[in-house]
């Protein structure tokens, strides 16, 4: 689990140093608004189905899996 935590957070220190200010800017947007969208597919389904969530949304189950963590981390689920 460490060397796992330690990876995203190397690769977190790349982007940050390769990537426009702005960029990261429209990314973190986009990714709230995508998360956003889950929240209320979760909430419409009565349920957080990853499988469901990502043929609704359209992505792939992983960033389904991803955004409901998001959203179980910040208590919005």
């Amino acid at each position: 689990m460490c060397r796992s935590l330690l990876e995203k957070v190397t690769r977190a220190d790349q982007l940050l140093k390769v990537a426009e200010p702005e960029l990261l800017v429209l990314f973190e947007e986009w990714l709230e608004e995508l998360a956003e969208e889950a929240a209320a597919v979760v909430k419409e389904l009565g349920a957080a189905d990853p499988a469901a969530v990502a043929r609704r949304l359209k992505i792939p189950p992983a960033g389904t899996e991803f955004l409901l963590n998001k959203l179980r981390r910040e208590g919005r689920l």
